[in-house]
């Protein structure tokens, strides 16, 4: 009986929720990208904010943050400089994997590095964190240029 209930269940999802292979299909590769432009944004955002002013920038380098192992110019330098190209790549999938890995670990500085984050600010980190750890582990998806030039590249060898 259990069993039965099961299966019933089971059919109930897979016909009313997603009548169909061809919806994950394209719903599973659209999450992916929704989750690439919205982390994307947030760091991209950032970097631009640290471009405006570079002044400002240098000053919260030197006397807030406090990035462990380097200079607080260089530092600088290496985190805007990755909030800035890092999304890019990471909205077209181009070495996405690559983007989501560094992300992550600017991410992950900019937790540690800022003594007084607030709570929410916390639960903001380890969101952007887990997001790109999903973008990391199953990388970009079908809507990529990764996808495309794998898929471009694979005929040609096929074909030559």
């Amino acid at each position: 009986m259990q069993h039965s209930v099961w299966c019933m269940a089971c059919a109930l999802y897979r016909g009313w929720i997603f009548p169909g292979p061809s919806i994950e299909r394209w719903l599973t590769p659209l999450f992916g990208l929704a989750v690439r432009l919205y982390i994307a944004e947030v760091f991209f955002r950032a970097g631009v904010l640290k471009l405006a002013d570079w002044s400002a920038t240098l000053d919260l380098f030197s006397y807030v943050y406090a990035v462990p192992l380097l200079p607080p110019t260089l530092a600088a330098y290496m985190g805007t400089a990755g909030e800035v190209c890092l999304p890019v790549l990471l909205v077209l999938g181009l070495t996405g994997r690559f983007a989501a890995a560094g992300l992550f670990v600017t991410n992950l500085m900019a937790a540690i590095s800022f003594p007084d984050i607030s709570e929410l600010g916390l639960k903001d980190h380890w969101l952007w964190g887990s997001l790109l750890l999903v973008c990391l582990f199953y990388g970009p998806g079908r809507l990529s240029l990764d996808a495309w030039l794998s898929r471009r590249f694979a005929c040609d060898r096929r074909n030559g």
